[in-house]
């Protein structure tokens, strides 16, 4: 006699690393704050990044 499967699927909790959508969302974002710093300094100091790190 075989045993009656479930009939719900648990929801788990997706895990906070790895490649899934919440890193994927929070990779985003942190780009985008990057580039709008990186305008904001341009703008500022009148000097792109490279100059303002000393690396050009």
């Amino acid at each position: 006699m075989t045993e009656p499967q479930p009939t719900i699927t648990p929801k788990l909790e997706e895990p906070k690393f790895g490649f899934n959508e919440y890193a994927e969302r929070l990779n985003g974002r942190a780009a985008m704050i990057g580039f709008i710093l990186m305008v904001v300094i341009e703008y500022v100091t009148n000097q792109g990044v490279l100059a303002w790190l000393g690396l050009k």
